[in-house]
């Protein structure tokens, strides 16, 4: 494979790019020179990352067999909204260069167990040249918010001509067990089709609450740390569970979410020119409608979206919302293993539920 090769922007031009890019006054020729300059930084992780991921996926496959490494490089709008974050005081010295997650890698282990013995044992020990500048045990430490995970961040280094450009890069390598990884996913898909952003914090507070507390339910499953400022005695917390979820009518609305996608996949290969859908969940009869639309009828799907938004206002039982295909392909892209996630997700918080 050949391998994107660094243009020569040095770290002040990589910075530029970021701040254009973010910026309000930006002009359309700033903004194409800043998207290529930034195209170019990302696509020159390709190479570290497939170095770090066949790493991963060799020395977590010896641990078992059954774990599975994937790799992926952020998305623009993922760089971008992260940029942002600095105006909001969320991470103010955030700048581009020093971006540790363009490139990453995650290796999900069957269980807790497993997934610490590959952090222990398999991958920040023995003969790995690359430097180690960070690291962070989620899973001993979990996330205000929930969220569990190790994460290790290295900077690439090689000796050999040719891969001495990618030198100083930054991959962040991910281990997580299972069970945080269907949390994970399952935030992910409440995002998507709620247009929230729990995953950067910035969710609706029962949504957040829920999936703290359905963080903590895991963790006594895998006998870790609790998150913090949930309850510590099991029968309070699968209480609380229980409360939320049928406010929020959690199992209903994600199953229903997940057969939509599986209508939206079957549908784009079946008639390609569609390309928007209006999802009318009705949660209580557990009815799906899909309306789909071409390209030239987006100012019908948005009129017909507000309508529905308008003749549901205020019903609890239903939930609409309004899927661009491409975002939908995006969410099966990242997610491959989407159906089988979701659906793994509800059963064990269908467990949960028979404890409260």
């Amino acid at each position: 494979m050949k391998w994107t090769k660094p243009k020569g922007h040095g770290k002040s031009k990589v910075d530029w790019a970021g701040d254009i890019l973010i910026s309000e006054t930006s002009l359309g020729k700033e903004i194409d020179d800043a998207l290529d300059v930034l195209d170019n930084w990302r696509a020159i992780h390709k190479y570290p990352l497939h170095i770090f991921k066949k790493r991963l996926k060799s020395v977590s496959e010896k641990i078992d067999n059954e774990s599975l490494a994937v790799q992926r490089l952020k998305r623009l709008p993922s760089i971008i909204k992260k940029l942002q974050r600095r105006y909001y005081g969320n991470e103010p010295t955030m700048k581009l260069p020093q971006m540790q997650d363009i490139a990453g890698c995650r290796a999900v282990m069957p269980n807790v167990e497993l997934a610490k013995k590959l952090y222990k044992e398999g991958y920040i020990h023995g003969d790995l040249k690359h430097k180690k500048v960070n690291e962070k045990d989620y899973i001993t430490n979990p996330k205000e918010d929930g969220y569990r995970s190790i994460h290790l961040i290295y900077r690439y280094k090689s000796d050999k001509e040719g891969k001495k450009d990618y030198n100083g890069l930054l991959v962040e390598v991910q281990i997580r067990s299972k069970l945080q990884h269907l949390w994970a996913t399952a935030i992910e898909t409440v995002d998507f089709f709620t247009r929230q952003a729990i995953k950067s914090n910035e969710g609706r507070k029962e949504w957040v609450d829920f999936f703290k507390l359905v963080s903590s339910a895991f963790a006594l499953v895998e006998n870790t740390p609790l998150v913090p400022n949930t309850p510590t005695n099991a029968l309070e917390l699968y209480s609380q569970i229980k409360k939320r979820e049928e406010e929020l009518q959690v199992i209903k609305v994600m199953s229903g979410w997940t057969q939509a996608i599986r209508v939206f996949s079957e549908t784009s290969r079946e008639k390609p020119n569609l390309k928007f859908f209006l999802l009318e969940l009705d949660i209580l009869r557990e009815k799906l409608n899909i309306t789909g639309y071409s390209r030239g009828q987006e100012d019908k799907a948005i009129s017909d979206y507000a309508q529905a938004e308008k003749r549901n206002q205020g019903k609890k039982e239903y939930d609409v919302v309004l899927v661009g295909v491409d975002a939908a392909n995006d969410l099966e892209k990242a997610y491959p293993n989407y159906f089988a996630d979701t659906k793994e997700f509800l059963d064990n918080l269908k467990r949960i539920l028979s404890k409260a």
